[in-house]
């Protein structure tokens, strides 16, 4: 039997022997192994760790751990977690039949994301079921589905941030078995597969790993629970826990990258920083494919991305969310929470435009002090922009998608912008044919901590909304959830084929036009035209050029590029506008409604 791929520091490893334990624990007095066949292994101490090996025992063995003689546990290290979080853990199956071996892996440069949560992404909501979709999202243009957290979470339906077995897939979702099929058939049809990952905190609900040693998590908090330590007294084992991790992740389901959902909570003092060690243990896990590492960071850090030779952590992307914040404000005028930290004027999208985000350390009233750095050096593809995303939706007190809160010409004009923008494009499923069907928040916790999320959730909507509100939805109720699936038949009815073809088409000359195949700094020019509209060049090799104008509303008058009408027009019928096909009238154009218009050369 050949040896597994990226043997665990810690945790069961099968091999041709039996299967192997080893956990850090040095404050117990001892661990033992009890299988639900009732065999019992009572592991040696060797220093902090304690360590066995149970032979005539391979993948599937189910089995929990006794610490101190205590009642048996499931294991936190667990590979797999076939019935939850209360449920005996399971030596996994590290070898699997892959079929990509010609796969390359994923550039930083030229993708689309397309972010998915499994559980509600179809009627079935697992890794499989998913598969018959992956050829229609590549005919649209998407290279890579970005997953929300897969990790086993409490229940069967949760956004899955409250994970509390980092290294086993959800069991609902088809366990690792199906996760493997899943990229393994993306890959067969040329999608990547990008995983959000959770390094900042544990949920609060089945999380064990404090049974092995009372220092995992810090005196800091974040504001979903305490932060795990990874430069205090279980430094050294943390770290080579979220390494064993990103390891598992990479090397084990052949994922080409991971999201590292709020880096701004992951706190360490030590050198190298803990990002910039993942990064090398991604690469490592990945071999001779890319690998991609993106952080979603609220503080608009440079260094994140900046090189390791220049000081950096070498990240490969971030979240920009003051694209979003900016966009949002300037079309719907929401102005509480976060969204008060923005005008939402023209002059603001292009500075986004220009430097990938719009703090660069002036003060933000939402973070009460300066945020942001100067990222202008940066390449434009190492920002990830989106319209909607699973927070921007699934915050909102009802889940409302953003096609639902302004005209269907305004949202056909954002996203024209988004899609030829040189920053790299995030779309949330369903959004490319204006999916009918809410993104809600939803959990399904013990009564007495769903009482407590039920009430927390309250209390969180109506302070944004800043005021009482009727019919919140319940978090645990499971219609919650049901209402949040996707319906994918809709996409063939003709307002939303009319709008998942504006995607396609736009798409389509993203990957093939010179002048929106690659950007660098300085390689796009953006200047406001007026209150709501802006005007985008790029320009490639060869004199290869696309002008982009966004008009939002009011009245524009804007003398045209020579060549005279545009190419497209987001408000021409195929795309479901209202026939507007602008012509310049002595060299001018005069705009009303919202519209994108395109020219390219």
């Amino acid at each position: 039997m050949p040896p597994p791929p990226h043997p665990p520091s810690v945790g069961a490893h099968p091999h041709g022997r039996g299967v192997s334990f080893r956990y850090w624990a040095p404050e117990r007095s001892s661990l033992t192994i009890v299988t639900e066949e009732g065999r019992r292994l009572s592991l040696t101490r060797e220093g902090p760790f304690f360590t066995g090996l149970l032979s005539d025992a391979g993948p599937g063995l189910r089995y929990r751990l006794s610490v101190n003689g205590g009642a048996p546990i499931p294991d936190p290290l667990s590979r797999s977690q076939p019935q939850g979080i209360d449920g005996p853990s399971e030596v996994w199956n590290p070898w699997h039949p892959w079929t990509d071996a010609a796969w390359c892996g994923l550039p930083e440069q030229g993708q689309v994301f397309y972010e998915v949560h499994i559980g509600t992404a179809t009627d079935a909501g697992t890794f499989d079921a998913l598969i018959p979709r992956l050829p229609e999202l590549k005919e649209l243009g998407v290279t890579a589905l970005e997953l929300m957290p897969v990790a086993t979470f409490p229940g069967t339906r949760n956004w899955g941030y409250d994970g509390v077995f980092p290294f086993a897939p959800q069991a609902s979702y088809g366990g690792p078995d199906g996760l493997r099929r899943l990229v393994d058939a993306a890959h067969a049809v040329g999608l990547g597969v990008v995983l959000d990952v959770v390094f900042n905190h544990l949920g609060p609900e089945g999380n064990r790993l404090p049974e092995l040693t009372a220092h995992t998590h810090a005196r800091r908090t974040t504001p979903w629970g305490a932060a795990l330590d990874f430069d205090g007294p279980a430094a050294p084992f943390m770290r080579s826990w979220v390494r064993d991790a990103v390891e598992h992740w990479i090397g084990g389901y052949h994922l080409d990258g991971l999201r590292l959902d709020a880096t701004h909570a992951i706190h360490d003092q030590s050198e190298p920083h803990l990002l910039e060690e993942l990064r090398e243990r991604a690469q490592a896990a990945a071999g001779r494919r890319p690998v991609l590492l993106i952080a979603e960071d609220g503080l608009n850090r440079e260094h994140l991305t900046r090189g390791t030779a220049d000081g950096g952590y070498g990240l490969s992307m971030q979240w920009s969310d003051d694209f979003h914040h900016v966009a949002h404000r300037m079309v719907t005028g929401e102005s509480r929470g976060y969204y008060r930290d923005f005008v939402g004027s023209a002059e603001e999208l292009a500075h986004a435009l220009r430097r990938g985000w719009v703090y660069e350390g002036a003060p933000s009233l939402h973070y009460g002090g300066p945020r942001g750095t100067d990222a202008s050096e940066q390449p434009p593809h190492r920002f990830v922009f989106f319209l909607q995303n699973h927070d921007q939706i699934g915050n909102r007190p009802f889940g409302d998608r953003l096609h639902e809160l302004v005209s269907p010409a305004t949202f056909r004009a954002l996203t024209a912008l988004l899609l030829l923008a040189p920053q790299t494009p995030l779309l949330f499923m369903g959004q490319e044919w204006g999916a009918t069907s809410p993104f809600g928040y939803f959990t399904e916790h013990s009564e007495q901590l769903g009482r407590a999320v039920r009430s927390g959730r309250r209390r969180e909507a109506e302070h944004f909304a800043g005021q009482p509100l009727r019919g919140l939805p319940d978090p645990q109720d499971i219609e919650t959830f049901e209402r949040s699936r996707l319906r994918w038949e809709e996409a063939s009815q003709p307002r939303h084929r009319a709008l998942r073809e504006l995607h396609r088409e736009l798409l389509h000359l993203r990957h093939t036009h010179p002048a929106l195949r690659g950007a660098s700094p300085g390689a796009h020019r953006v200047r406001p035209l007026g209150p709501s509209s802006l005007e985008l060049v790029r320009e490639g090799a060869h004199g290869a050029r696309v002008r982009v104008v966004l008009h939002l509303g009011g009245v524009l008058d804007h003398r045209a590029p020579e060549g005279g009408a545009p190419w497209l027009s987001t408000e021409a019928p195929r795309f479901g506008g209202e026939g507007f096909e602008p012509q310049p009238v002595d060299g001018v154009l005069r705009l009303e409604e919202p519209v994108a218009l395109l020219w390219k050369t």
